[in-house]
């Protein structure tokens, strides 16, 4: 792995935590691939890389070890956490039941102020799809999903899939870097939003289903390759 220090990875200012910026900067760098799957993080090195200290770093290792991008391998230390079809396999199945379900609670609730909310969500991950900003879209798709988890009152399942998020991203940003793509993530929340807004719960559903098919396939193509 390159860790060389780099600009783009040192943080300039000390904000109150700078813990808190120093998984902003590892995550980012995990999710987009510039360290990958087996890579070593060496502590000296990330501590020049992002000019903090060692416990900073350790306490940035181990928060991202939590959410599923770094893992403990014995002598080897933390590395980055090997990206196979198997676990992303089981992400998309469990993405599948849960956005699914979301989708068609919150089409048999919405009313105008969800609907608003959705339609305005949609046109910022439109927005960032077009710039074209990776990290801008990786929010808008959570604050999509987030009103409509929260709509339909599936609190306990978005903390679930919050918890899953980061590994989520890492698959997006895989499928994304393809032009294998059959429809586009925006066209398949388009059509999510449409049915939600038609208070149509099948249909909501079946979009949702549509938009992870493509996706897995996608991804089981590339991780497959990969190995």
């Amino acid at each position: 792995m390159d860790q060389t220090p780099e600009h783009d990875l040192r943080i300039a200012h000390s904000p109150t935590t700078l813990r808190e910026l120093a998984v902003e900067r590892l995550r980012h760098a995990i999710i987009t691939g510039r360290f990958t799957g087996g890579d070593r993080l060496v502590e000296r090195t990330l501590c020049d890389q992002l000019g903090v200290s060692r416990s900073v770093v350790r306490e940035a290792i181990r928060y991202l070890e939590a959410e599923g991008l770094v893992e403990t391998l014995g002598r080897s230390g933390p590395v980055v956490a090997t990206l196979d079809w198997p676990r992303a396999r089981q992400i998309y199945d469990i993405r599948r039941l849960l956005e699914a379900d979301a989708a068609a609670a919150c089409a048999r609730v919405a009313d105008v102020v969800v609907k608003d909310r959705l339609r305005a969500a949609l046109a910022e991950l439109e927005a960032a799809f077009t710039d074209a900003a990776p990290q801008k879209l990786y929010a808008a798709t959570t604050a999509f999903y987030e009103v409509i988890f929260t709509s339909a009152g599936h609190d306990i399942a978005w903390e679930i899939v919050q918890r899953l998020n980061s590994r989520i991203s890492r698959l997006r940003a895989l499928t994304l870097a393809t032009t294998d793509r059959r429809i586009s993530g925006p066209a398949h929340m388009a059509r999510i939003c449409a049915a939600i807004c038609a208070n149509a719960p099948d249909a909501a559903a079946e979009a949702v289903r549509a938009h992870l098919r493509d996706a897995a396939d996608i991804a089981r193509h590339l991780l497959e390759d990969q190995g």
